[in-house]
């Protein structure tokens, strides 16, 4: 069963031949003036929002190295983890959008930084959000159901800390340093966007040599704690409310009202993970 959730020639033709593939999505009847006001987009209150974010990282993350290795530093971590490993989550989204800034190149900046904390290859993400939002749950098609049924409850619980992520994450870079791409990101990925996935990965895989032996260099956790483990440590946010938008609802409809929930968060969650 869980093959059915593997993007293939076979599950693509299976889904376009039982209609489920490239559905005509239910569109409510909205005036496009609330639309549009929905729509307007402020490279100011973006830019204030992703210096708050910033700044809270960099105070966050001073305070916690000061403390280091006291348990005093604890909070400071949860904190700078946080905002690292889950809050750049919605900002790699929002960017990929082109939602956040009205400024284009600010998105696309701001893009590929959180794609950089999240280890989302930035040509990948941004073709899978795409197949995403055309084929929402449809199973075979869409790359990024999360919960497959049945659920698989161990590799749900290892999200929480990063592990299924990361580890993907990685080989999937090292594949890719080596100029070879997934079968499945080939069913979303235009041949042109290859070399881009191939220079991204070998650029981020340097980054992280350079850290790893910093931190081998210096015998200390530090460097890592700073870059690459908030990914692990800080994922818990992201995963928690990400998993609430799709689990358990309806796969293969083309009404969103079936396959996705509205989430209400607190003040503190909405800047976390709501730009």
């Amino acid at each position: 069963m869980r093959d059915a959730y593997q993007l293939s020639a076979e599950t693509s033709r299976l889904a376009t031949e039982n209609g489920t593939a490239n559905p005509k999505w239910f569109r409510p009847n909205v005036d496009p003036q609330d639309i549009r006001a929905l729509m307007q987009k402020s490279d100011a209150r973006a830019m204030r929002d992703t210096v708050l974010w910033l700044g809270a990282m960099f105070v966050s993350a001073v305070c916690a190295v000061a403390l280091w290795p006291s348990w005093w530093s604890f909070p400071f971590w949860l904190i700078y983890g946080v905002l690292y490993g889950s809050g750049a989550d919605s900002r790699w989204h929002e960017c990929g959008h082109k939602t956040a800034f009205k400024t284009a190149w600010m998105n696309n900046a701001i893009y590929h930084i959180a794609s950089f904390m999240m280890m989302r290859n930035p040509a990948i993400w941004r073709a899978s959000h795409v197949r995403h939002h055309t084929d929402t749950v449809v199973v075979g098609r869409d790359p990024e159901i999360v919960a497959m049924r049945p659920p698989d409850l161990l590799r749900i619980a290892l999200m929480f800390v990063g592990v299924v992520d990361v580890y993907s994450a990685f080989k999937r870079m090292f594949a890719h340093a080596r100029g070879r791409i997934d079968p499945e990101e080939a069913m979303y990925v235009a041949p042109k966007d290859h070399p881009k996935v191939f220079r991204v990965a070998r650029v981020w895989l340097a980054i992280y040599a350079i850290i790893i032996a910093l931190s081998t260099l210096t015998a200390s956790m530090l460097p890592l704690m700073l870059v690459g483990l908030p990914r692990l440590y800080g994922a818990w946010h992201h995963v928690m409310t990400g998993l609430l938008q799709h689990l358990g609802l309806a796969e293969n409809v083309s009404d969103h009202r079936l396959n996705t929930r509205t989430v209400l968060m607190n003040p503190i969650s909405r800047f976390v993970l709501a730009p």
